[in-house]
């Protein structure tokens, strides 16, 4: 039992970082339609960033607000300026050929520019074990499942309580309607890419420490990221939620119970067979969209 609760414990903290990630691909796909490959780079970069900006004497907490500024400009408003607008009129294939190459690209720049060497993260937690009966539980576990949970919360709420929320909401649904009430479609869905590279830095800052600094370090993340969105419903963030922290939980059981060789495997069979039972996701829902 008490291995259960530790494996449960760290497998919602890995989940919850997940669903930061799976988060980032239902924003995109509901306001513009577009499908990020590059996502898990998309948490890559903002670890260096902060390993860069941490270098020149700031504290993390610091280092961790510039790369937000920088990454809103980066990652939200260039990159949706540069790459989704002009290719959405084409239809989804370019986009997703487009941010896969953006995703090999940011991998060999960071690479070649930088190291191919992984680079210690600190902590925002730091490394403490509470030990509760005979489990024992770090303090970066459950910081990380805190604030990344907070994270998620907070970006539902947002979404569903604040007026530029439901109007994101409202440009996600059908921007002809939207556009009709009055709302500035082209600024919603800005707001939506900066939120995605906003939550992409939040990922990057609780999950380094364990990942640790490497231009590869976005591959496993985003694939499950990914599946997580899938098997929770694409078109429902909250699905985001779920997904994740099934992904989180389930691999880190299997790991312990069946063999780590399966670890990774084990998003890939619960994906398959959503998608064969419920094609739309666990919280989806079968909707025709316009955009």
């Amino acid at each position: 039992m008490n291995d259960f609760i530790q494996l449960l414990l760290s497998g919602l903290a890995s989940g919850s970082i997940y669903a930061l990630a799976a988060l980032g691909f239902t924003l995109l796909w509901q306001a513009s339609g577009t499908i990020n490959f590059a996502q898990g780079e998309f948490v890559m970069l903002p670890a260096f960033m902060m390993l860069a900006f941490s270098s020149l004497g700031l504290p993390l907490l610091l280092s961790f607000a510039f790369t937000c500024f920088v990454a809103v400009i980066v990652l939200g408003w260039a990159f949706k300026r540069g790459l989704a607008d002009p290719l959405l009129k084409f239809g989804m294939m370019p986009i997703v050929v487009a941010t896969l190459g953006l995703s090999i690209a940011m991998k060999n720049g960071i690479r070649a520019g930088v190291s191919a060497e992984a680079f210690p993260f600190p902590s925002l937690f730091g490394d403490t074990v509470l030990h509760l009966g005979s489990a024992a539980i770090t303090v970066g576990d459950l910081g990380t499942l805190a604030a990344a949970l907070l994270l998620v919360l907070a970006t539902q709420a947002f979404l569903n309580k604040t007026v530029t929320g439901r109007a994101m909401q409202a440009v996600a649904q059908n921007t002809d309607s939207a556009t009709v009430l009055g709302i500035n479609v082209p600024r919603m869905i800005f707001y939506t890419f900066a939120i995605n590279a906003l939550l992409a830095c939040a990922a990057a800052l609780l999950v380094t420490p364990a990942y640790l600094a490497k231009f590869d370090m976005g591959e496993g993340l985003s694939t499950k990221a990914f599946f997580a969105a899938i098997i929770g419903g694409f078109n429902n963030s909250r699905g985001a939620l779920l997904g994740g922290v099934i992904v989180g939980v389930s691999e880190n059981l299997a790991a312990h119970y069946v063999s780590a060789a399966y670890k990774d495997a084990v998003a890939l069979v619960i994906f398959m067979f959503v998608i064969l039972v419920k094609p739309q996701g666990l919280l989806g829902k079968k909707v025709e969209r316009k955009v």
